[in-house]
């Protein structure tokens, strides 16, 4: 396993975080179909992973509505690993319950909501707390001073963010340096090779402010491990039961499936092997969460760190997966051209 700095902090992170999604038993209906992990089969997975190196574990209050934080602090209590060997996170913002102000990232809910989360997670401080969307409601210097006053009194190490547009990061770090609140230092984002969008502005955004890119849904929840046919989607699709989170481009998708394919039978892998290491290549990525409902599971992707792509993998499968062209990218490229180590390359491609 290996490990990589988290932001500025100092704090390094195995680059497969476990991601605890699953974990929890619950009736309620989105997370019913992602959730349901029992606490004996969560107990194990947290061992298997602790045994292979991972130290990064990622949860939120509203998966299944706390069921998750509860079975992972479980997991983790049951481990024995001791507390400074973990970097915990989890995140706030998401409905909660029916009140107004259940939900969101008021002061008041992050004061609330923190105490709740540390209560199941049975621990007296969260590693990473993160808030889990982009609250359009509350200002930001509003949040931030919230998240900075969790920071001083020990209940939080760290503040991340999940879900927020490349511009809000970014005035976020400038209000965090005039006013002097603890700085964002990691950023939680959908990527795979089927939905490369944060490579338009997320990317050079965080390369320079040194803010970490963890990754959520590496594999499209699942349509990368090459589980799939097209023609049983379609027969998924008629009886509503096809995969619609999260949003991917699937004409996109199914290119690159055909290619994870034949790179996975050369390197005598599999296909989200392939996926994974694809992703873990990228310079700007920090760590990559996983999940897992089996112990087997998460050795199948955990494989991804043995998994040694040469160039012509990295040309088929950016070819697969390119951006469409975007202004102002490709003009702001052209214009770049000879002041620039790297070629013009008129289709966005690299």
């Amino acid at each position: 396993m290996r490990y990589r700095e988290l932001g500025r902090t100092g704090m390094f992170v195995s680059e497969i975080c476990l991601g605890a999604a699953a974990f929890g038993e619950t009736d309620e209906n989105f997370w019913s179909g992602i959730a349901g992990v029992d606490q004996a089969t969560t107990n194990a997975i947290v061992d298997h992973a602790l045994n292979a190196g991972i130290n990064f574990f990622d949860t939120s209050d509203v998966y299944s509505r706390g069921a998750s934080e509860r079975a992972l602090g479980q997991a983790l209590n049951h481990a024995g690993v001791p507390r400074k060997d973990v970097v915990l996170a989890t995140k706030v913002g998401s409905i909660m319950g029916d009140g107004p102000n259940d939900k969101g990232s008021s002061r008041g809910h992050i004061m609330d909501s923190v105490a709740q989360s540390l209560e199941r997670l049975q621990t007296d401080h969260i590693d990473l707390y993160q808030l889990h969307n982009s609250d359009s409601i509350t200002p930001t210097e509003e949040i931030l001073r919230a998240m900075d006053d969790l920071v001083s009194q020990g209940l939080v190490r760290y503040v991340g963010v999940s879900n927020w547009r490349a511009w809000r990061v970014a005035s976020a770090l400038g209000l965090s340096e005039h006013r002097g609140y603890a700085r964002v230092q990691s950023n939680q984002v959908y990527y795979n090779l089927a939905a490369r969008d944060i490579e338009r502005e997320f990317v050079s955004l965080h390369e320079a402010e040194r803010i970490s890119l963890t990754i959520w849904s590496p594999l499209a929840r699942g349509f990368l491990t090459g589980k799939y046919e097209r023609e049983q989607t379609e027969v998924l699709r008629v009886q509503g039961k096809a995969p619609s989170f999260p949003i991917m481009d699937e004409e996109r998708g199914w290119r690159v499936v055909r290619v994870l394919r034949e790179i996975a039978a050369k390197h005598d892998t599999h296909a989200g092997a392939v996926s994974l290491a694809w992703i873990l290549s990228r310079p700007f990525v920090t760590s990559v969460i996983v999940g897992a409902r089996t112990v087997e599971q998460l050795g199948q992707n955990l494989a991804a760190t043995s998994v040694s792509l040469d160039e012509d993998d990295f040309v088929k499968l950016d070819a697969a997966s390119a951006l469409p062209v975007e202004y102002p990218g490709w003009i702001i490229a052209m214009h770049d051209a000879g002041r620039h180590p790297l070629p013009f390359d008129p289709e966005g491609k690299r």
